[in-house]
């Protein structure tokens, strides 16, 4: 017994130390790192920013070559490698982001959902792989990216350049990008389910336990995003991994039902604080931005983070309060971080970020209109800016009224213009000029509303029709309220050691809701609903007439109401059953009774 013992605990431990070695081989495959960014805004809000990035140390040009994987999701890396994907970058927002009073988020988004994606150069037919794609990730996200047909699809020449591992020859062409947006799409829990499901811990673990569907759909802005590109595996680039980056944007007002303060925590803002760290993560960590919060003179934070690192990029001082969640919540206790403010918030003048913009509607009436856009400038040196628009094919753009203007007449150095067609193809603009300093740049031009089918509107026609947000894509000289990840980082924390001099930005700005002319759809319910009575009362007189037999009565024949009543009773009493003896004679003396009365009774002719 005690040898059978023995064999089963050697083939036990044999059997766990094969998955360990298993396991401890695929977690070289692959990493994954799981952070939050907070950052109080001084407008009394507080943005948090949730990043969860996979790290899949696989050959990018032979995605067979390694099918072990752990921390990265399975069902993407069975999808990218059976398509020919490059990179793909998905964004789903409810709200808009203010760059006005907000500064820059990590990592900006239109409303609405956006999806833009590079093909390899394998690819031959690019339109039909985009809408195999959309279909797919419709599916697989829950969301309606299967309405982006040619319609409402352009390929960028200059502002969606790859983000990732690519030769220069192939990043100079646009014939493999495809960019398309939904700006009506309605962001909600069916798309978050999806997305949290990516995640090698779901919810169960990690800072993924603080997503709740109530807590997270009554902030002023939420975003979920997703970014998939190639990058490389090690400093000197000697190979190439596949990189997943899975992002949640959240801005709340941490003032309301707070006695105008601005204290926040995470049990406050999401129910609950963290108590665990993802088993597969690398990492879990929790910044707190303290730049604005220098010596301590607004808030202080509880408990004490793990470290405190002060930094210089871009010619200004940042510093961050740095938690390590996994040394808080191995003892077992609960990590709650709170900030805690002397005084109320003092509402103010709040200083504006570099290069921000604002965009709407010119004109009246349904037949001509326009767009505008003013691009604000608020420092003193010049900034160049790649502008791109794009609008549906029933409003018709005039190209000889696109006008740039900034401080007088200001010529692009390079326009990019695709015209719209009917019911095919939406207008595609691109332009290339540059910011004066301390200036406004007012881009702007007319369009033509179009006449649609009456198949053509939608349920809410009286409501209007989306257009898509503008792009803006500049290079920012300065890191002033920049918060942007450099474009070869994938974690957070490598902001700390960013000591770039040019920092690349991304803003798009609100999208627009315009009226076409719509007719009154209540007439033709109105005309359905004659026509029909009218064709029924006569459809039903003629059939009437032309399919019923017409019969002669006599009157005479006829029995009238109480005749029938009568020979209903009568045949009643014939089905009744027989009385016994004394009963009969009971009913004899009653039926005498009643001819007697009824002999005296008078009659009637």
């Amino acid at each position: 017994m005690a040898a059978k013992r023995s064999s089963k605990v050697v083939m036990l431990l044999t059997i766990s130390h094969s998955i360990l070695l298993y396991y401890s081989h695929a977690l070289k495959n692959d990493e994954f790192f799981e952070e939050l960014y907070v950052k109080p805004l001084e407008s009394g809000h507080v943005y948090f920013h949730f990043q969860f990035t996979s790290i899949w140390n696989v050959s990018f040009m032979n995605p067979m070559s390694s099918n072990t994987i752990v921390s990265f999701p399975s069902l993407l890396g069975m999808f990218w490698q059976h398509t020919k994907l490059q990179e793909l970058h998905l964004t789903q927002t409810q709200g808009v982001w203010r760059h006005q009073i907000w500064g820059y988020p990590i990592e900006d988004a239109a409303p609405g959902a956006e999806l833009w994606v590079w093909f390899k150069p394998e690819v031959k037919d690019v339109d039909k792989t985009w809408a195999d794609l959309v279909n797919a990730v419709s599916g697989l996200f829950c969301s309606s990216l299967n309405f982006l047909d040619a319609k409402s699809t352009v390929a960028p020449r200059w502002s969606f350049k790859p983000r990732g591992l690519t030769p220069e020859s192939y990043a100079a062409s646009s014939e493999y990008v495809r960019y398309g947006a939904l700006p009506h799409e309605v962001v909600c829990t069916e798309n978050l389910t999806p997305w949290k499901k990516l995640l090698p811990c779901d919810s169960k673990a990690g800072l993924a336990t603080l997503f709740k569907a109530d807590r997270l759909y009554n902030a002023d802005y939420h975003s979920l995003t997703v970014h998939f590109r190639p990058i490389c595996a090690d400093s000197k680039c000697s190979s190439a991994a596949v990189e997943l980056t899975q992002s949640l944007l959240l801005v709340v007002d941490a003032t309301i039902n707070n006695n105008r303060q601005q204290d926040w925590s995470l049990r406050k803002v999401f129910g609950q604080p963290l108590t665990s760290q993802c088993p597969l993560a690398s990492s879990s960590r929790v910044f707190v931005d303290m730049t604005d919060n220098l010596e301590g003179k607004k808030f202080t934070l509880s408990p004490q983070p793990t470290q405190q690192q002060e930094f210089l990029r871009g010619g200004k001082h940042r510093q961050f309060s740095i938690y390590e969640v996994g040394e808080f919540t191995s003892i077992g206790k609960a990590l709650n971080i709170a900030a805690q403010h002397e005084s109320p918030v003092q509402y103010g003048m709040v200083s504006a970020p570099p290069v921000y913009a604002h965009r709407y509607i010119t004109g009246y009436g349904l037949e001509n209109g326009g767009i505008s856009c003013h691009i604000f400038n608020t420092i003193d040196a010049y900034i160049p800016v790649v502008y791109m628009d794009t609008l549906p094919w029933f409003t018709r753009v005039f190209f000889k009224s696109v006008t740039v203007g900034n401080r007088g007449r200001n010529v692009p150095y390079k326009v990019h213009y695709i015209p719209g067609r009917d019911r095919e193809r939406s207008y595609h603009i691109e332009m290339a000029f540059s910011l004066a300093p301390m200036s406004v740049t007012k881009v702007s031009f007319q369009f033509e509303r179009a006449f649609l089918k009456w198949t053509e509107y939608p349920p809410d026609a009286n409501h209007g029709f989306y257009i898509n947000s503008a792009v803006i894509s500049t290079i920012l000289p300065t890191a002033s309220h920049f918060t942007s990840l450099p474009l070869n980082a994938s974690t957070i924390v490598q902001i700390l050691n960013d000591s770039s001099t040019q920092f690349f930005l991304r803003l798009h700005t609100e999208s627009l809701l315009v009226s076409l002319p719509t007719p009154d759809f209540s007439m033709p319910y109105n005309v359905i609903c004659l026509a029909c009575t009218v064709v029924a009362v006569a459809f039903g007189s003629v059939h009437n007439l032309t399919t019923r037999r017409f019969v002669l009565l006599d009157p005479a024949t006829t029995k009238g109401l109480l005749a029938r009543l009568k020979g209903l009773l009568s045949f009643r009493r014939k089905k009744a059953p027989q009385t016994p003896a004394s009963e009969e004679t009971e009913s004899v003396n009653v039926k005498s009774s009643t001819e007697q009365k009824e002999t005296n009774l008078p009659t009637v002719e």
